[in-house]
């Protein structure tokens, strides 16, 4: 990798896990109500299983919270450097890779390994399960097939 990448890239990366993050717990905790935190273990069908599952979907916010936050000062510092690669397409594809890799880690980890709640919890272990793994995957490539052009230092990019 090209070390003039490597700051921006380490921001966009940051900033895509924790933007990742707050789209999951906004949209499918509480807009949707698809599924809580810890709803396959713990249902929310009465006060005390809905008291449970939102401290822990507050745990989770401030997860997202403390990555999004370090993303920021990741991408303040990148802005300081005088030789960092401050391209468009690297600063893009990051924010894309990095949301990929928040839905694959937290994909894997949470809805198969852990099996702690699943993409649509009425039905448990379902083909949305999966295709929410293989939609970060296809973020992940996506923002790979972007940002490979000044990740591997093949563009002289502060100004696109």
């Amino acid at each position: 990798m090209q070390d003039r990448a490597r700051p921006l890239l380490s921001a966009s990366l940051a900033l895509g896990i924790g933007m990742g993050g707050f789209v999951d717990g906004i949209l499918f905790h509480q807009i949707l109500q698809f599924h809580n935190m810890l709803s396959a273990r713990i249902p929310n069908t009465d006060y005390v299983g809905a008291k449970v599952n939102m401290v822990w979907d507050g745990v989770f916010h401030a997860g997202v919270w403390a990555i999004t936050a370090l993303g920021i000062l990741l991408l303040w510092q990148a802005g300081r450097m005088a030789q960092a690669n401050l391209s468009g397409r690297l600063l893009g594809g990051g924010l894309l890779m990095g949301w990929g890799l928040f839905n694959l880690v937290e994909g894997v980890i949470d809805h198969h390994l852990l099996q702690l709640h699943h993409v649509y919890e009425p039905l448990g272990q379902s083909p949305w399960d999966y295709a929410f793994l293989l939609w970060g995957l296809a973020m992940v490539a996506g923002g790979w097939r972007i940002a490979r052009r000044d990740i591997r230092g093949g563009a002289d990019a502060r100004e696109t």
